[in-house]
């Protein structure tokens, strides 16, 4: 029998982080909240990602990489690869995966317009879905 798992989605800002999970076929990514963080201060909200890990039984994260329009990885991808490094030092057995991520949020945004989704609600779960878009797009690519 096959051994399923969930796989997790990161959309990592600098004052939030979107999550999202795989069902456990790995087929499809649905968003599951926004946590809070502030780089600033040292807060990466992995105490509260660490229970949602656990919960779902995830191996794998995938974390979005928003690399710069020429390729090139800029503050914000160094940002990110820096989160999934400090992430691996408080749970060492994760598999930590790098998904190119250039126009994700812009792509969520548009998402929610078009779904008629007004401005402040946007706000609180556009991290959210560019953590499902970041998740799909590495579900559909494996």
């Amino acid at each position: 029998m096959t051994n399923y798992q969930r796989i997790m989605g990161l959309d990592v800002g600098s004052v939030t982080v979107g999550v999202a999970v795989s069902d456990l076929l790995g087929w499809t990514a649905q968003p599951v909240e926004t946590i809070r963080i502030n780089e600033d201060q040292g807060d990466f909200g992995f105490k509260r990602l660490t229970q949602l890990i656990e919960e779902n039984g995830v191996k794998t994260v995938v974390i979005g990489l928003p690399k710069n329009m020429n390729n090139s990885i800029g503050p914000r991808a160094e940002a990110s690869m820096a989160y999934g490094d400090r992430l691996l030092k408080v749970l060492p057995d994760l598999n930590i995966v790098y998904q190119d991520e250039r126009l994700s949020t812009s792509q969520a945004e548009r998402m929610l317009i078009s779904g008629d989704v007004s401005r402040a609600k946007r706000k609180k779960v556009i991290d959210k879905v560019a953590a499902v878009i970041i998740l799909q797009n590495y579900l559909d690519a494996q």
